[in-house]
């Protein structure tokens, strides 16, 4: 990726988090893109490789259950999900992200719907089999990252299963810039919240150059 686009993005987000907007940012990049993926430092336009082989290696079936995508963006993790037979919602907060899912696929059985985080309906409480957050705790403030956990593992019903991919750090590695990889104490907030840690991989991906990912499976036992 062009560091640039990552660059400009940063830059978003650090004006709207100076005047205490953090999601502002969101909107703003989406609009500006005009369709434009390569604009959108994390949309590829496929499925996060991250979350398709952890769903091939649990051979994933999704007949029958409820999945929740958090922050879709542009939507290919949430139609790899309905495509493995979850019945999907998928969320954002930016409008034109979800407008531009309903315009890449017309036809999908996947429920995009405009919401926030942190004011989703109380019907999704403890409603959903299969939740998928990749990548957004990472660009959220870490002041805003244990209340997220909280409304993260409310979504999900007994015996369900929260998947959690991120770029990941140790303890002894610097914060770096947004996104700022997460360290696994603080993915501890999702046991605070009543959750049960399942598996914690500590992995390098394929990418040019590697990126350190964690990937980790919460059940609310």
């Amino acid at each position: 990726m062009d560091e640039s686009i990552r660059a400009t993005a940063r830059e978003l987000a650090n004006q709207y988090l100076a005047r205490g907007d953090a999601f502002g940012w969101f909107e703003e990049l989406y609009k500006r893109a005009k369709d434009d993926a390569a604009v959108v430092p994390w949309a590829d336009l496929r499925p996060n490789p991250n979350l398709v082989a952890w769903l091939n290696d649990h051979n994933t079936d999704g007949v029958g259950k409820r999945a929740l995508k958090i922050g879709c963006g542009l939507g290919d993790d949430a139609e790899e999900l309905a495509r493995r037979g979850f019945e999907t919602t998928a969320f954002d907060i930016s409008h034109s992200a979800i407008a531009w899912c309903h315009r890449r696929f017309p036809a999908s059985p996947v429920r995009y719907v405009i919401e926030d985080l942190f004011s989703a309906p109380d019907n999704w409480r403890h409603t959903f089999d299969f939740i998928v957050e990749s990548y957004t705790l990472q660009v959220l403030p870490s002041k805003l990252q244990l209340k997220a956990m909280q409304e993260i593992a409310g979504f999900l019903k007994p015996d369900g299963i929260l998947l959690v991919i991120s770029r990941g750090r140790d303890l002894t590695e610097p914060e770096g810039k947004m996104p700022w990889p997460l360290k696994k104490e603080d993915l501890n907030g999702f046991l605070a919240c009543g959750l049960s840690e399942v598996a914690f991989e500590n992995y390098l991906d394929n990418e040019e150059p590697p990126v350190r990912r964690f990937r980790v499976v919460y059940t609310r036992g």
